[in-house]
């Protein structure tokens, strides 16, 4: 039995969507799914079943960073028996070629992080979405004439840094923004054999200092839910 969510067994759904924040997880269970039940809350870390167009979703926080995404997704994974997960959350735009409200499903994550070595001995520094959710996302996009950019994207354990250069890991990948959970969660579902995606909003343009306000936040992630949403009663 999972030591860190204390849902109840069977009352979380197959497939999930997983921001950072348990306000967001909240926001969007009350203002999305149907029926939407609180099924776990330790740490106050939230997680809800509801409905989504009559299919079955949860969703649930992953905190921040690879350290605690890499432990709810596998006690997820593992026992829950969740099968997708789709990460949403924002992330900083390491060029002006991004823009603020970019939408970025990511193509390879890459990492400084040591999680997958030591947790699953996955020596590669970038790692793939896996299963389907990642095409299934752009297909979804395609389909409502929503723009998505596919790219590369840096997976920091690292919010402060002494420097403002460009990451190694970061220049070597060609990665076009920066967040911090999607390596953890892929090398997770790659090692389980599930289905692992995510994607992210860009708040910030780190060259230029533009950021989305505190008020205009939630507002502005609205198409990234719903693209997820849209995406996740079709896994």
């Amino acid at each position: 039995m999972s030591i860190h969510i204390s849902a109840a067994p069977g009352s979380i759904a197959a497939t999930m969507l997983m921001p950072g924040d348990p306000l967001r997880a909240r926001l969007i269970a009350e203002h999305y799914l149907t029926d939407a039940e609180l099924v776990s809350q330790t740490r106050n870390v939230y997680f809800y079943t509801g409905y989504y167009q009559g299919h079955r979703i949860s969703v649930g926080a992953s905190g921040m960073g690879c350290a605690s995404i890499g432990i709810y997704s596998y006690e997820l994974y593992t026992q829950y028996d969740v099968q997708n997960i789709i990460r949403i959350g924002t992330c900083g735009a390491y060029t002006t070629d991004r823009q603020l409200y970019d939408l970025i499903n990511v193509s390879l994550s890459a990492s400084e992080s040591s999680f997958a070595r030591f947790a699953w001995d996955i020596d590669d520094d970038a790692l793939l979405p896996a299963g389907n959710a990642f095409a299934a996302l752009n297909a979804v996009a395609a389909a409502n004439g929503q723009q998505l950019i596919a790219a590369p994207v840096h997976c920091s354990d690292i919010f402060y840094r002494k420097t403002t250069d460009l990451p190694a890991i970061a220049a070597k990948h060609a990665c076009v923004a920066v967040e911090m959970e999607a390596f953890a969660l892929f090398a997770n579902a790659q090692h389980l054999g599930k289905t692992a995606a995510c994607l992210l909003t860009v708040s910030d343009v780190l060259p230029t200092h533009e950021k989305i306000s505190a008020d205009q936040r939630e507002q502005s992630l609205t198409p990234m839910i719903e693209l997820a949403l849209a995406t996740a009663i079709g896994l």
